[in-house]
């Protein structure tokens, strides 16, 4: 063969390289179960709610997602369910699309509502790859038999948190504050960090805080406003300050955070990630509750 009768042009050499690095990155891409141990170690953070905790807070790790964590407020007596494989407590006997249901959309497969405090209305908004990576990392957690009392609410449940969600996008991290501001979403920072009106989100003070949150495994605590009308909150930390904040449950002057915030897992943020929730955070605009 004679590799010198034939000029390639620019644009086949360009089409090659770019053929070459689109190989390189899809053969070193996560798969599903990776991203989902990702997802579930660190922003999305489940097991805060769904393991159960010693005397000192922290999570029972040989208990991942056994659930029974119960959530006292005036509107409800919420239990964590059992999120383990286990068939006859847990999420065993549930197929793939029913799990996908039951996190973005609050149906169980017998049809009832999921009700709170999990937090469906940010769940509708993740991408239909992490949801299946969630899916994907539950199916490896150890079974585990835990049969929970029910929740109690003293108001009936709404028939649907919306119109049924059934596919959602991937966003960009080419576009970082729309990136963090998804991950804010999958992360439900909002969820707490919004006053809420007659059990509503006051979607008009995004981030303004004033919840009052139930600490475990007695108490309350007042969510903090994130927003830059608070002269006190993160509007006048360095960006690494909030990330300690974040990771470690650390303000800059030392004092530490409750562990209603998940720090133990968004402690395994990559940085990037972070970054671009910081970047997102400090788009807020001024609210107070």
């Amino acid at each position: 063969m004679n590799l010198g009768s034939r000029s390639v042009g620019i644009p086949a050499v360009i089409g090659v390289c770019v053929a070459i690095a689109f190989s390189l990155c899809a053969a070193h891409a996560e798969t599903p179960l990776e991203r989902g141990t990702y997802l579930m170690r660190g922003i999305v953070g489940c097991g805060n709610c769904h393991t159960p905790k010693g005397p000192d807070g922290h999570a029972l790790q040989d208990q991942e997602l056994a659930g029974g964590v119960v959530f006292r407020t005036p509107g409800f007596d919420a239990v964590a369910g059992n999120i383990t494989p286990d068939p006859a407590t847990g999420i065993g006997n549930w197929t793939d699309d029913q799990i996908v249901d039951a996190i973005r959309n609050g149906k169980r497969p017998d049809g009832t509502t999921i009700g709170p405090p999990m937090p469906i209305e940010f769940y509708r908004n993740m991408s239909d790859t992490d949801v299946r990576a969630l899916v994907a990392y539950l199916r490896t957690v150890k079974p585990i038999a835990h049969t929970l009392a029910k929740s109690t609410y003293k108001a009936p449940l709404p028939a649907s948190y919306g119109p049924t969600v059934t596919h959602v996008p991937d966003t960009s991290p080419d576009n970082r504050i729309a990136y963090g501001h998804y991950l804010s979403t999958i992360a439900h920072c909002m969820e707490c960090h919004t006053p809420r009106a007659h059990g509503q989100l006051e979607t008009s003070e995004l981030g303004a805080g004033g919840q009052e949150l139930p600490v475990f495994p007695v108490g309350v605590v007042i969510s903090s406003n994130l927003t830059p009308a608070n002269p006190e909150g993160i509007a006048h930390w360095t960006d690494a300050e909030v990330e300690t904040a974040i990771t470690d449950g650390v303000r800059p002057e030392g004092r530490r955070l409750v562990r209603t915030m998940a720090f133990d897992w968004y402690r395994n943020m990559r940085k990037p990630d972070l970054d671009m929730l910081v970047a997102y955070l400090r788009t807020l605009k001024p609210a107070t509750p």
